[in-house]
């Protein structure tokens, strides 16, 4: 059975340029699959109109097209007219859509103390709307919308993420998007995620165990030292999926530490929990990077005690108890002061495991001794601890960012041997 297909057209100058990271297109994409409906793309195009029309067009091919943006009150917000354009549908203001927004834009202008009129021209034009449009729903005086055209259904949602996630449920349950899903058929998911293999360990050991097959589809992702293989596949390709993730974990068993898609730091605070233990950071060339990440978990205050941001070799002294001595000798970037960062983090903070980061991010800070993306880290719990130095590739910033997972990984490494 073959499902329906999807695209996604994001729309914002901003996001072309540069300005502005894409987060809507990565997540209708993910919808869409979740759903059952196949993405075939994902396209970003500016403000130009000629480009938006064009893409427009294009997602007349599919039997779903999911538009993020262009619908606010100024010019060049024009993902509504182009629409109608690219669907050949007539414009037409909408009498109870206009009196839904004028209300909102009547109280923004009281509000800043501004005349309606400031805001009547903008209302009028995101009332109008191709006719057989449906709206879904309202986010501040933008409206979403589903429209049937030809044999796709488009869906058009604001452009801010939050206001698209808001949105999105509503869409599903109009009556074209319903007629769409009932069509479609969720594929079987699998993740088996690595971590210590090089993506070309990875990609040899798919191969070796049989690779794709009819129905299945492996795709290797890598991701700070992490590498995730993703299995997609159909209902009669199971076995060929069993097949696959036996031969991975029969090749690269030693490096596989999920078959889930928890991040590293939700393992981390779980399996802490699950053993009655706390913990806690000492951090120098992350500034805290660690601590944001496990924070970033809801409920892990049930296990994180606190973190101690070390930079200056005072601070290591003062806050951590790193001895002078010690950094005389070893320096601050070294295998000795990572420990110690780690046992007065434990002592500070009062925590069963800490796990400390120093190193050196650059751009400058470097020696032929101890160059630029050097990095010690080191895990001390009630039982042990587990240690490691790298050699980072990178600017200052992917160095610090491959370092915070490198940090998680090692006291996930080390709680799993306790």
């Amino acid at each position: 059975m073959t499902r329906p297909r999807g695209v996604v057209v994001v729309t914002g100058s901003e996001l072309v340029r540069g300005e502005r990271t894409d987060r809507n297109g990565p997540f209708l994409a993910g919808e869409l699959l979740r759903l059952g409906i196949e993405p075939a793309r994902i396209q970003i195009v500016g403000d130009d109109p000629a480009e938006l029309e064009a893409a427009l067009r294009e997602g007349l091919g599919a039997d779903l097209c999911a538009v993020s943006g262009g619908l606010g009150p100024t010019h060049d917000d024009r993902t509504v007219e182009l629409l109608a354009r690219a669907t050949g549908r007539e414009l037409a203001v909408g009498a109870a859509l206009e009196a839904e927004i004028e209300a909102v834009s009547r109280r923004v202008a009281e509000r800043l103390r501004r005349p309606y009129a400031d805001f009547a021209e903008g209302v009028r034009k995101q009332a109008t709307l191709p006719a057989g449009a449906e709206v879904v729903g309202i986010a501040g005086t933008a409206p979403a919308l589903v429209l049937e055209a030809e044999d796709t259904v488009f869906v058009v949602l604001p452009g801010p993420p939050s206001e698209l996630r808001r949105l999105w449920p509503q869409a599903l349950e109009t009556s074209p998007v319903r007629a769409v899903l009932a069509r479609a058929h969720e594929p079987e998911r699998r993740v088996l995620r690595f971590y210590g293999a090089s993506e070309s360990a990875v990609a040899r050991a798919l191969a070796e165990a049989g690779g794709e097959a009819p129905g299945l589809a492996a795709t290797v992702c890598a991701r700070d030292f992490e590498i995730h293989v993703d299995l997609v596949f159909e209902a009669e390709a199971s076995s060929a999926a069993d097949r696959l993730g036996t031969g991975l974990r029969k090749r690269l068993g030693e490096y596989l530490f999920a078959e889930d898609e928890r991040a590293v730091e939700e393992l981390v605070l779980a399996a802490c929990l699950k053993r009655g233990l706390s913990l806690a950071t000492a951090e120098s060339c992350t500034g805290g990077l660690v601590a944001a990440r496990l924070t970033s978990v809801p409920g892990s205050s049930d296990v994180f005690r606190g973190g101690v941001v070390a930079y200056a070799d005072d601070v290591k002294r003062a806050e951590l108890g790193v001895s002078e001595e010690l950094l005389a000798r070893h320096g601050a970037v070294s295998a000795e002061v990572a420990a110690a960062m780690a046992a007065g983090a434990r002592a500070r903070l009062d925590a069963d495991v800490a796990v400390a980061v120093t190193g050196i991010a650059g751009p400058g800070g470097g020696t032929p001794e101890k160059p630029v993306g050097l990095v010690y880290l080191h895990a001390e719990g009630t039982d042990g601890s587990a240690s490691r130095e790298l050699n980072l590739p990178g600017d200052r910033s992917a160095i610090r960012g491959r370092a915070t997972a490198a940090a998680l990984h090692v006291v996930r490494t080390l709680l799993a041997q306790s």
